[in-house]
């Protein structure tokens, strides 16, 4: 029966908001964060519906009181992946240059407070890296309160500020209610109608609700995007949450990433509505993501070592990444050479190199390619047209990954996670 309903909404969704983008330039779509403190969730149904890849850190499941049964590989393990070990010193989300190895962070529901405090300042800043570089991050009940810059009580009162991670710069309010169920309306002009249009329908029943928030709007920052409100008009709760933010948006700048909010648990959820506002929600924060940039413009006859991951513009590069370099072309050049050479016993990779007159030289767009197995090779363009011209490095070779029992393992090629040393070079004759 799940099946039948991915395969359906799979239809509806692609044919109201168009196929999802291909990963280009990052390791895989999705990393979910079912860490200490947070719900052990080791699925999410909306990446078989998107046909995302996904990987995840899943700790022991937590009790609500003490004894909360963690043991020491938990703290050990988190702190491997999101801050980094000797096999991978920059952390699972992070590449050597610092630029977001997933497209995505999904971080789940539970002890919000808990949870941060076990991330350390160190984790929280990775985090912070990650979107601050361009990797988009969507948060649900407490994955919403962490990535806040506090919390406000009804008398103003702020708490928890100090290990929040602030990236969404704004306050939330706890909503008091717990183990229940509300109507979401999607508002009219949301970013989110692109991408959601499941019977045209606007207003969600029954969204899982679990002591989450919603966005305190009067200390939200500019460009802050109201996305979805509660609905509960008519019913008798605690706290009054009708109209109010339910699912928000923000986006710092064109380098960052996308940070979307949701104070609800559409998560686990398999039935159409609750499913296909998760899959817009994350649909959207996909199409955030930062802009590429470029690591230099190229001097011709200069060779550019790239094996220093102190400085970003010459770090070594990373699985499934793209370098991104361009080099101006004079008249009366007859022939352009571009050599990619590995260093001596790191040139056992898989490193491919392409160019274009027309952008970024992905792979599927580039004009000129060179694959294949090894660092070293060439691409000799005759005559070329003055003017611009990109190149790019991308490294194929990467980890093998199993689901064991904290979430994802890497063995194979793991002397990959520290990056792939190269030099380029461009020669005009």
């Amino acid at each position: 029966m799940k099946t039948l309903l991915l395969s359906a909404l799979a239809t509806v969704l692609c044919l109201t908001a168009g196929a999802q983008d291909n990963t280009r330039g990052y390791y895989k779509d999705i990393f979910m964060d079912s860490g200490i403190m947070l719900n052990s969730r080791t699925d999410l149904p909306v990446t078989d519906l998107l046909g995302l890849t996904m990987e995840a850190f899943v700790s022991t499941k937590h009790a609500s009181s003490p004894p909360q049964h963690f043991t020491r590989t938990d703290t050990l393990r988190q702190r491997e992946l999101t801050v980094g070990s000797p096999m991978d010193e920059n952390g699972i989300l992070l590449y050597p240059d610092g630029a977001p190895r997933f497209r995505m962070v999904y971080m789940n529901g539970g002890k919000a407070a808990n949870h941060s405090r076990s991330l350390g300042e160190d984790g929280r800043k990775s985090l912070r890296a990650f979107v601050a570089a361009g990797g988009s991050y969507v948060g649900s009940c407490a994955g919403a309160f962490i990535a806040s810059k506090g919390s406000r009580a009804p008398d103003g009162k702020l708490s928890y500020t100090d290990i929040y991670m602030g990236l969404w710069p704004g306050n939330v309010t706890g909503t008091k209610l717990e183990k229940s169920y509300t109507a979401v309306d999607i508002v009219p002009g949301s970013p989110l109608t692109e991408y959601f249009d499941f019977d045209n329908r606007m207003h969600i029943d029954s969204v899982r609700h679990n002591g989450g928030c919603f966005a305190y709007m009067e200390s939200a920052p500019a460009g802050t995007e109201i996305l979805a409100t509660f609905s509960t008009k008519g019913r008798q709760l605690e706290r009054d949450i009708d109209g109010l933010p339910a699912i928000w948006a923000w986006k710092g700048s064109p380098a960052m990433g996308r940070v979307l909010l949701c104070g609800s648990h559409p998560e686990g959820a398999y039935d159409a509505e609750n499913l296909a506002l998760m899959a817009a929600m994350v649909r959207y924060a996909l199409a955030g993501n930062g802009e590429p940039a470029l690591k230099a413009v190229l001097q011709p006859g200069e060779p550019r070592p790239m094996d220093d991951r102190s400085r970003p513009g010459f770090a070594p590069v990373g699985d499934r990444q793209y370098h991104h370099f361009a080099i101006d072309v004079p008249k009366g050049v007859r022939t352009m050479t571009i050599s990619l050479k590995g260093f001596v016993n790191k040139d056992d990779f898989d490193l491919h190199l392409f160019a274009s007159r027309n952008g970024f030289a992905y792979r599927e767009d580039a004009t000129w390619g060179h694959v294949g197995a090894n660092v070293d090779k060439s691409l000799e363009i005759k005559d070329p047209k003055p003017g611009k011209y990109y190149i790019s490095v991308f490294c194929a070779t990467t980890v093998t990954s199993t689901m064991g029992k904290y979430g994802v393992e890497y063995s194979g090629r793991t002397d990959v996670l520290n990056g792939v040393p190269y030099t380029i070079q461009v020669n005009f004759e």
